[in-house]
């Protein structure tokens, strides 16, 4: 991470002030009426608000009109709060004030906590009005704000995380930041920042210190490659290591608490593992996978994964719910049963699945973004239980097995301490005695249905219900590949109604426009670069899994033009947005954090495609964004490791398996259900229709129209058969050629 020296101006105003604390990570519109500000500077009220809602609440800002459900989650703080626009910036300079940004997401419990505290504080919203524009915003709507800010709080306080506080001039450039701050710091904060703001000394400096920081800033996100930049297979082999270095060998998982599942990196680290047939590795990736799903950070009635931990052992979750993070757990999952061939693992993914099924789909199948950690104001109420809610729904032989199995106490392992009245005597449910009876095993299902019943009357944590281009892509890749891999015709069904309700609500043909969140029968007007590069591989998965003309067709037409908007041609990498944002500066994100980066999903993707379709623009584009991103790979590749599985396809020749045939026909899914079903991560699985190398159109069935499978390196394939036996062995992990050219060494 860049550090920016220490200045003393902004020093004067950190110190016993940044707090520790947040929704982490590793570190690393419709038309509306303006708004005007009554004369009482706390409260701001919409003209189109009926009387019946402003009687309702004592207090109604302009994200009244937003549809984040973030946003309208502030709708009625005293806070003036506005969205991020060109209003509020014309504002702040008119008036000659600094702007407050508040960045957030409508699922963070640390935003509610300062939410609650310190935004529906009234003492607190009478400071900001009177002192500050105050901006809101959701980061998950706007990744591209987020990551510019983001990066300042990180490189001026060495952490980050939500809801990040960032003070900054009317124009946009940032000269304090933090995270969550207690409310009585909070109010000194604002009061020095005031107090600094109105020295004539001070003032210039802080204004300097934001110029100072926000050039570094540009200089730092713009990057460009290292004339001597060189990509080779060290750079994984090290990033591996290092990675299985931190490993935990007693409760798994990589790192030390919080703990992040973070699936890029054991998807990584079990990939070079099977090919190198480091056994060790396979180990503690499949354990890893065992802890988890035994722990308290996967829902064991409803199935789905929370965000993280906040322990070693998994087993106390912030209870937020992701659709990033569960899919990106199903490829975990998936890639573990087809190393391990055990079943349980499989069972997760269609575990996963059936949540998302249940609780995540909108009727026109697109997927919601994520579910809340708390219910009532309390965090974790709807997933916890007490011994005696157990006893009061279970016979007393369930409740012994459960209380057993669950390792439920009376005193209870968990507590809100961030909440003033938290409840008491709580479990997290987590897997302590596993080895039960196959009677117990039977006795279990019926507790679980018991307890799944006497959940669902319990109010439900908020569900974050927009759809986010972005997150649906990685989801709807997730969904694909197991429905190729556990040949679910029912997954299928799914990834496609997914990918046709995406099309209707946020794809624009006519000017191959993807746009980045829908919610309430609105679409934004925002073009985001992580949206087409996520939409791009869930296509490609979706192709892969049916081999359908049109999907490669549409993978196509993504790739060309997310090149179009985002490519940098002198650099070489994806800026986040396009140039005509309206932001300070554009920046090029890299970190594969709790979600990957687009510019790494983009690199493979990219590669695959040109192994696809033969274009060689493709691998290009993904050349240049590795090598711009070689001094991190090299030094920090931890740091990147979807990025480092992008230029493992890059260095090594990938095999490359036609299936020629009807994808109408049984036997010919049948024999796609077989390529799948077999674990080789650099491969692409090709059909002889549509857009495909001319090599591949070449391939044909037999005359009597029986599918074949091609397996083939370089342009060179093995005897077509349909004998999984034989293809399968042509897909076994072994050490790859290299495929790079020697001009490009």
């Amino acid at each position: 991470m860049h550090r920016f020296g220490t200045n003393k101006s902004i020093m004067t105003l950190a110190i016993g002030l940044t707090i520790g604390l947040g929704c982490g990570d590793k570190p690393a519109p419709s038309p509306t009426t303006n708004l005007k500000s009554s004369k009482n500077t706390n409260i701001t009220t919409a003209s189109t608000v009926e009387p019946k809602k402003q009687t309702d609440h004592k207090y109604t800002n302009r994200l009244i009109k937003e549809k984040s459900p973030y946003l309208l989650q502030h709708a009625h703080n005293p806070v003036d709060w506005f969205p991020w626009g060109k209003e509020a910036f014309d504002k702040a300079k008119k008036e000659d004030k600094p702007v407050f940004l508040s960045v957030g997401y409508s699922t963070c419990h640390w935003c509610h906590v300062m939410e609650r505290e310190s935004f529906e504080n009234e003492e607190v919203g009478a400071l900001l009005n009177k002192h500050f524009i105050c901006v809101k915003l959701d980061r998950e709507e706007r990744p591209d704000i987020d990551k510019i800010y983001m990066t300042f709080v990180q490189a001026t306080t060495g952490g980050g995380g939500w809801p990040m506080s960032v003070f900054m001039t009317p124009d946009q450039k940032p000269f304090f930041g933090g995270t969550y701050f207690r409310k009585p710091d909070f109010m000194n904060l604002c009061e020095r920042v005031n107090q600094l703001w109105n020295d004539k000394e001070m003032r210039p400096k802080l204004e300097g210190d934001a110029d100072r920081v926000s050039a570094e800033l540009a200089k730092i996100s713009a990057g460009k490659p290292s004339p001597d930049a060189k990509l080779y297979q060290g750079m994984i082999t090290n990033a591996v290591e290092q990675i299985k270095s931190t490993y935990d060998s007693r409760f798994g998982g990589f790192g030390r608490a919080p703990k992040f599942p973070r699936p890029s990196e054991p998807i990584l680290v079990l990939w070079q593992s099977a090919r190198s047939k480091d056994k060790d590795g396979i180990e503690m990736v499949t354990n890893t996978c065992d802890q988890m799903v035994a722990g308290g950070i996967y829902d064991q009635i409803g199935g789905g994964f929370a965000r993280y931990s906040v322990d070693e052992k998994w087993l106390v979750p912030h209870f937020e719910k992701m659709l990033y993070d569960n899919a990106q757990l199903i490829h975990l999952y998936l890639d573990a049963y087809l190393v391990s061939g055990e079943e349980k693992h499989a069972n997760v993914v269609h575990d996963i699945i059936r949540y998302l099924k249940r609780d995540m789909t909108h009727k026109d199948g697109g997927w919601y973004s994520a579910e809340d950690a708390d219910s009532e104001g309390q965090e974790g109420k709807f997933y916890c239980w007490t011994k005696k809610q157990l006893e009061e729904i279970l016979t007393e032989k369930e409740a012994k097995l459960a209380i057993d199995y669950f390792g439920i106490t009376e005193k209870g392992n968990f507590e809100d301490h961030s909440h003033p009245d938290p409840l008491k005597n709580l479990n997290v449910l987590s897997i302590v005695d596993s080895k039960i009876t196959d009677e117990e095993k039977t006795m279990l299902i019926t507790i679980k249905k018991k307890m799944d019943t006497a959940r669902n009357k319990r109010i439900r944590p908020h569900l974050d219900d927009k759809i986010l281009s972005s997150w649906n892509g990685l989801m709807l890749g997730a969904i694909a590949r197991a429905s190729a891999v556990l040949n679910e015709d029912e997954y299928l069904a799914i990834a496609e109604k997914n990918y046709t309700a995406i099309l209707k609500e946020l794809w624009d043909p006519k000017t191959k426009t993807m746009y980045h969140r829908w919610r309430d029968g609105e679409r934004d007007s925002v073009q985001l670069f992580d949206a087409y590069a996520f939409q791009l591989d869930g296509t490609l998965h979706l192709y892969e899994a049916t081999l359908k003309a049109k999907y490669l067709e549409q993978a196509v037409t993504l790739a060309d033009r997310m090149i179009e908007l985002f490519y940098d041609k002198e650099n070489g990498g994806f800026w986040q947005g396009t140039g005509n944002t309206g932001l300070i500066m554009r920046v090029k994100e890299d970190y594969d954090g709790a979600m990957p980066s687009a510019n790494s999903v983009a690199a493979l993707a990219l590669l695959k495609l040109h192994k696809t379709t033969e274009n060689k623009q493709y691998r290009e584009c993904a050349r240049s964004t590795l090598l711009l991103f070689s001094d991190r790979m090299e030094k920090q590749g931890s740091a990147v490791p979807y990025l480092l599985q992008a230029l493992d396809f890059y260095l090594h020749e990938p095999y490359r398996v036609v299936v020629a045939g009807n994808p109408e026909d049984k036997e010919f899914q049948s024999a796609l259900h077989e390529v799948h079903n077999q674990y080789q991560p650099n491969r692409v699985v090709i059909g002889n229709h549509g857009p495909v190398e001319e090599f591949a159109k070449k391939q044909t069935p037999e005359e009597n129209g029986s599918p074949l499978v091609y397996v083939c390196s370089g342009s060179a394939c093995q005897i077509p058969t349909i004998d999984p036996k034989k293809f399968k062995s042509y897909l076994k992990p072994s050490p790859p050629k290299s495929q790079i050219p020697e001009d490009e060494d």
